[in-house]
């Protein structure tokens, strides 16, 4: 299984995010190719408790409620309702975001699972670190697939 913290399965993923590039296309959803990089970057940063985010009561029942189907069942759903601060509207150079997020993907491989500075998520509540790993992997990878690599 694919995971964060192995350098192999971290190295591939890093991988996946060079090939990107202004022609990648989204598959579905309003997000560029930069903007996502930003919004993976700020998804990683909510484990560095780098990035808050303001969830109500109903959405953070929904989130304990959805969590182990979302993180250990079938892929994430397309066009998923995100967090306000998530919402990415302006544009950034590409090679800076693409940087950032592979130093925050990196971090993970290299400093295991000590990168994790919360073991609970706004959203989705109390977290292990195997929740960490899922989550974050499967997110990323679901933004990478969403632009074709």
């Amino acid at each position: 299984m694919d995971s964060i913290y192995n350098k192999a399965s971290n190295d591939a993923l890093i991988a996946r995010i060079n090939k990107l590039s202004p022609e990648n296309k989204s598959h579905w959803g309003k997000m560029s190719v930069d903007q996502m990089l930003v919004h993976c970057k700020l998804a990683t940063d909510v484990a560095f408790e780098k990035q808050d985010l303001k969830i109500n009561f109903l959405m953070k029942l929904l989130g304990k409620l959805l969590k182990k189907k979302v993180f250990y069942g079938g892929d994430m759903g397309k066009n998923s309702p995100t967090a306000k601060e998530f919402i990415i509207t302006e544009h950034h150079d590409l090679e800076k975001v693409k940087a950032a997020l592979i130093a925050n993907i990196s971090r993970f491989a290299s400093e295991g699972k000590t990168s994790i500075q919360t073991m609970n998520h706004p959203f989705w509540g109390k977290m292990s670190y195997e929740d960490w790993d899922a989550l974050l992997w499967k997110h990323t990878d679901h933004h990478l697939k969403q632009f074709g690599v």
